[in-house]
Order: C-alpha cells, then sequence, then structure tokens
C-alpha cells in the first residue's frame, strides 16, 4: 500500500487548501517555511549571544550584579509568560498578523538596546524583545503546521525548524564572542536588525492574512481573548520564571522565592479554573484531549532540561575551570551543535521507518550514555576524549529526540488550535530549562559546599564534585523519558502518530 495517510492536521475548508491559509497564491511553501525557520534561530540566538557579552555589557554600562542578572532572565520572564497569550492572539486574529508585530517589536527593541546610554535602557530592551519573542516562536511554528498540510512536506519543514532551534543555542556564543571581540556588545544586540528587517519584508512579500484575522473582522464575528485566563497564566509563568532564576541566589527556602514559587502555582490553579468556564479559553479542551499531545508535551519538558542544562555546566567548566576564553568554549562545543543540526535532519527521515517511540527510547539511552561519559570531568581532561567525543554522544542522543516530541505535540491539531500547540511546546521547553537549571545550579553548590566542608576536595575540585553530580541528574531525567515514549501512540508501519 503506497497512497499517502491523510495529514494529522487536516483542512477543515472544502474550499481553499489550508496553504494559502498562509501563502499568497504563487507563493512556494519553501518560503513560508524558510522565514519561519530564520525567525526562530534569531529568537533562540537571543537567548544565548548576550551571556558572552556580560562582562562587556557591565564595563560599558556600569551594570550591577543584580543587573546583569536582569539582562538575562529579564528575556526569559515575558518571553516565558507571554508564550500563550500571543499563541493564541495568533490562532484567533491572524499569524501573519502576531508573526510581523512581533518582528517590529523585537527588531525595534533591539535597536534600541544596541544604542542604550544606560543601564535601564538595556534592560527595558531585554524585557521588550522577550516579548516580541513571545509572539514569534508560537507563530513560527504555527505557520508550518497551518500550511503544511501533508505529512511527508509537513515533517520536513518542521526538522528544519528544529534545526534552527537546536543550532542557534551554540552559534550564540560563537557569534557572541566574535562580535564582542572584534566590535563590541552592542553588536550582539545590533545584529538582530538587519535580520529582523529582512524577515519583515519576506513576511510582507510572501504571507497572506489567515481566514480567522478576516473572519474576526466581520459583524458580529469578532472572538474575544479569554483575558482573565491570559492574565493569570501569564503572570503564573513570570512568578514562577523569575522565582526559579532568583532560588541560586537567595536559596530555595527563602521567603522571596517560595512566595513567588507558591503564587505562582496558585495562579496555575486559577488559570486551570477558568479555562474550564470560559467560552472562548486560551487552551481549547480538544488541545488537551490529544493523548499524543499531552506525552509530546511532558517529553518537550524533560529535552527542555536536557538539552539547555550540559551546555551551561560545560561552558562553566571551560572557562571558569580550564581557564578558557567565550570564543574558544564556543568552538569546543560547536562539533556537538553541527551533530544535532545533521541529527535532526536524519531523524525526520527515521520517524516513518521505525517510529516515534523508538527513537526517542533510543535517543533518551544514548543521551544518558553520553552525560555519564561527561560526568569523569577530569582536572586536565585531553580535548577529544574528554570533551568532543562525549558531546558528540550526547548531540546525537538528544537530536534523536527532538523531531519526535515536536510532531507528537502538534500531531491531530487543527489548523485554528496550531498557534496554541506551539506555544505549548515553546512554554514547556523554557519553563523546564529555566526550572532544571536553577534546580540543579542548586544540587551542583550544594555539593561543592558539602566537599569543601568535609575536606574531600577544595578550589576548583570541589566545584568539579558538584558538576560531576548535576551531569548525572541530568542523565537521569534523559533515562526517565524512555518510558514517558512508550506512552506515544503510533499508526501500524508508518509511525506517524495517530489521529485521535
Amino acid at each position: 500500500m503506497s497512497h499517502e495517510r491523510p495529514s494529522v492536521a487536516t483542512v477543515t475548508s472544502p474550499t481553499r487548501p489550508a496553504a494559502q491559509e498562509v501563502a499568497k497564491p504563487g507563493v512556494r511553501l519553501a518560503a513560508v517555511a524558510a522565514i519561519a525557520c530564520v525567525a526562530q534561530f534569531m529568537v533562540v540566538l537571543d537567548s544565548s549571544i548576550v551571556n558572552v557579552a556580560l562582562p562587556s555589557m557591565k564595563a560599558g554600562l556600569g551594570l550591577s550584579v543584580t543587573a546583569q542578572q536582569w539582562v538575562v532572565n529579564g528575556y526569559l520572564i515575558t518571553f516565558g509568560g507571554l508564550l500563550l497569550l500571543a499563541a493564541r492572539a495568533g490562532d484567533l486574529f491572524g499569524r501573519r498578523r502576531v508573526f510581523q508585530t512581533g518582528l517590529a517589536v523585537f527588531t525595534a527593541a533591539s535597536l534600541f538596546g544596541g544604542l542604550a546610554q544606560g543601564g535601564w535602557m538595556l534592560l527595558a530592551a531585554r524585557l521588550v524583545q522577550g516579548a516580541g519573542a513571545a509572539a514569534l516562536a508560537p507563530s513560527s511554528l504555527s505557520l508550518i503546521t497551518a500550511s503544511h498540510t501533508e505529512p511527508a512536506a509537513r515533517t520536513r519543514a518542521m526538522t528544519w525548524w528544529g534545526v534552527a532551534a537546536s543550532s542557534a543555542g551554540a552559534a550564540g556564543t560563537v557569534l557572541g564572542g566574535l562580535l564582542t571581540a572584534s566590535l563590541s556588545w552592542r553588536w550582539v544586540m545590533l545584529v538582530n536588525v538587519p535580520i529582523g528587517a529582512g524577515l519583515l519584508a519576506a513576511s510582507l512579500a510572501c504571507l497572506r492574512p489567515s481566514a480567522s484575522a478576516s473572519a474576526g473582522r466581520g459583524s458580529g464575528t469578532n472572538r474575544p481573548v479569554d483575558l482573565p485566563g491570559a492574565v493569570t497564566i501569564t503572570l503564573s509563568a513570570a512568578a514562577i520564571v523569575y522565582g526559579v532564576s532568583i532560588a541560586p541566589d537567595h536559596g530555595w527556602g527563602s521567603a522571596e522565592v517560595l512566595t513567588l514559587l507558591i503564587g505562582g502555582l496558585v495562579l496555575l490553579a486559577a488559570f486551570v479554573a477558568i479555562e474550564r468556564r470560559a467560552a472562548e479559553p486560551l487552551v481549547p479542551p480538544a488541545v488537551f484531549a490529544l493523548h499524543n499531545v499531552r506525552i509530546g508535551n511532558v517529553l518537550t519538558l524533560c529535552l527542555g532540561v536536557v538539552i539547555m542544562t550540559p551546555l551551561f555546566f560545560l561552558s562553566l567548566y571551560l572557562q571558569q575551570v580550564l581557564g578558557h576564553s567565550a570564543l574558544r568554549t564556543g568552538l569546543s562545543l560547536l562539533p556537538m551543535a553541527a551533530v544535532i543540526s545533521v541529527g535532526v535532519l536524519v531523524s525526520q527521515r527515521l520517524i516513518p521507518a521505525i517510529g516515534p517511540r523508538r527513537l526517542v527510547v533510543g535517543g533518551a539511552l544514548v543521551t544518558a550514555a553520553g552525560l555519564v561519559w561527561l560526568a569523569r570531568l577530569p582536572a586536565d581532561p585531553g580535548y577529544v576524549g574528554d570533551i568532543l567525543l562525549p558531546t558528540l554522544v550526547v548531540g546525537a542522543g538528544t537530536s534523536m529526540m527532538m523531531m519526535p516530541a515536536i510532531v507528537a505535540a502538534t500531531a491531530g491539531v487543527a489548523p485554528r488550535d496550531a498557534g496554541v500547540a506551539s506555544g505549548l511546546i515553546n512554554m514547556c521547553r523554557q519553563l523546564s530549562g529555566a526550572l532544571g537549571l536553577a534546580v540543579l545550579v542548586t544540587v551542583a553548590s550544594t555539593v561543592t559546599d558539602h566537599s569543601r566542608a568535609a575536606g574531600a576536595a577544595t578550589g576548583a575540585a570541589a566545584v568539579v564534585d558538584g558538576y560531576r553530580v548535576a551531569f548525572y541528574v541530568i542523565a537521569a531525567i534523559s533515562v526517565a523519558s524512555a518510558p514517558l515514549a512508550l506512552l506515544l501512540r503510533t499508526a501500524a508501519r508508518t509511525g506517524e502518530p495517530v489521529r485521535e
């Protein structure tokens, strides 16, 4: 039997193809995918490119230690807090409109930050950048899921979107080092301006207003935004992200951290209650009713920790323990990013052949093996045997897990809900990465303090003891994702997630 299986996101309109809900007549779907991939690359790049430039920013603008933290966390808080609101706005008012608004906000904030003459200007720019990124991240993926309704084409486009997201993290470290060393810290912000302007021009030329936006302007057909739900989920995400971000400095048992985390959980419970009664809920019940969407998002929670946190600890190990420069550190980790990018492309071809469950299980175990290898962290490591090879194993394993999780988390979602499904994926990854990093930093610090107090190790050796334990914990989380993958439902023979 060689005929194609129907798409997991079927077209509801009998007269208008879903591709033309997004692309202008005559525009190839490859152009839509390219716009979405470059936008996602820019959003993820900005999460890491600033880290390398923080010392130069501090010297140039006189930033305090707290202000330096806010340069990073301010972006993450508005990004994570506004994701679902922006995602649902795209479904209700048009993906092109939200995408272009996010581009304009992100690009203008980058320009403002690059020209900042004081610390407050840079911090304000980062907060606004995060708001723009919240609009870009879910709308970039929903542009693909709404336009590519043929399964094979959709998987290819989502694969390239995954490549863009996975390669941007390491690229940010390298590019940040190059720009800061050769030009100035301002260019880690200004580099977004030509990219954003080019994307805005391309979107104006290639994308058309979606049917939901057009319908929304018709008389009597306006669909209200769930404002109570939007406010509660935004405040909940912001409180949790901020509470987690300050936990390593203030302590998990401090009044500030407990107030923020408990308040965030209370707001989250209020959000669930509001959604059950809302006429137009921010997260439609039909989305969470899909089995694979639920499992796919839980897998994404695990992946957020497994993908984001090893790079953080490796970067600290290479720079603070071994004394490498930021640029050398980025170049040392670049092969891992390359393997992830290639591995995501390979996994796209393997999904129909062996199925997403086997891919995730295999990838989880391979990743865990690489993390255990990394956990040796010798005081005088050889690059090939102690850094390069284990990071390549970790990169190969995580690349096998990424695409099946994304495909599962969007499988069966109707085109009208594509934005909120994309927002959920991004929100799970952002929140789990932030939460996992804060928890692991606390674990590593506790082990380091214990080693020093017990006299087992001192100085850098005690710090490395903490890093070793952190890598073992990440490996355990990777292993735990394997049985989760077995819960995915797949179609016979093809390995595609079933329609539910």
